[in-house]
């Protein structure tokens, strides 16, 4: 599995963050928790999503699709604003086409909240980031309230 490195938010030091691990990543310097923005395709898909401890954000993109590029930045502020609660993995559905096919996408971006391999979730189209952020506290509200 890859890692990528992240800047942390708090103290500005350089972290790798592996795209599979168990529990959420933390800042070697500073241990506050990191934003977790991966990638995924069709090889490493169930990996990185359906084991992950936290509740993911799925984002079904493709690099020619204009809103996809433009509700990006808001995934990955809404990912920094939860570090350490949420999981941000961005799916190229052009490079991943059984991954696109598996979740019926018509069109792109397509947002999924999966929680332990389970789709609670799904909005198609961009929204500005505030729409997003109320559609998501609702879906984790909502998710938390049906456990144990």
């Amino acid at each position: 599995m890859h890692a990528d490195v992240v800047t942390c938010p708090h103290c500005g030091k350089r972290n790798r963050v592996p795209a599979v691990a168990d529990g959420t990543p933390r800042c070697g310097n500073c241990h506050q928790w990191l934003p977790w923005v991966v990638n995924a395709g069709d090889q490493d898909y169930a990996d990185v999503v359906d084991t992950a401890d936290v509740p993911v954000l799925v984002d079904l993109w493709a690099t020619w699709c204009g809103p996809c590029r433009m509700v990006s930045p808001a995934l990955e502020k809404l990912a920094g604003e939860r570090a350490g609660q949420l999981k941000l993995v961005k799916v190229d559905v052009d490079k991943a086409p059984a991954t696109a096919q598996r979740f019926s996408v018509q069109g792109v971006p397509t947002l999924l909240v999966v929680d332990h391999g389970e789709t609670v979730a799904r909005q198609s189209g961009a929204a500005p980031v505030a729409v997003l952020r109320s559609w998501l506290d609702q879906v984790l509200a909502k998710d938390t309230s049906t456990k144990g």
